[in-house]
């Protein structure tokens, strides 16, 4: 069994307006020196491979086909085995 740790963020090149009103939100806060804030997603997957290979293509297809847009975001995870 392995645990899939998945970023999912837009590209750099998309306006992210959720990223600005929270940028906004903690300047409004009187918080300093925070900029340039991004939102994306954070998902975990256990999946039930044979292999950490087979984990990460599972993965890989699973994040191609349903959990990022490749249009607009990027994705990148972590494998990690469990005990």
């Amino acid at each position: 069994m392995y645990l899939s740790k998945i970023r999912v963020t837009l590209r750099k090149s998309i306006l992210d307006p959720q990223g600005k009103a929270v940028e906004h939100a903690i300047g409004s806060l009187g918080l300093l020196g925070v900029g340039e804030v991004r939102m994306g997603k954070y998902i975990e997957l256990k999946v039930d491979s044979r292999n950490e290979t087979a984990a990460r293509n599972t993965t890989e297809e699973v994040c191609k086909k349903l959990l990022a847009n490749p249009v607009m975001e990027d994705y990148h995870f972590e494998i990690e085995k469990l005990p």
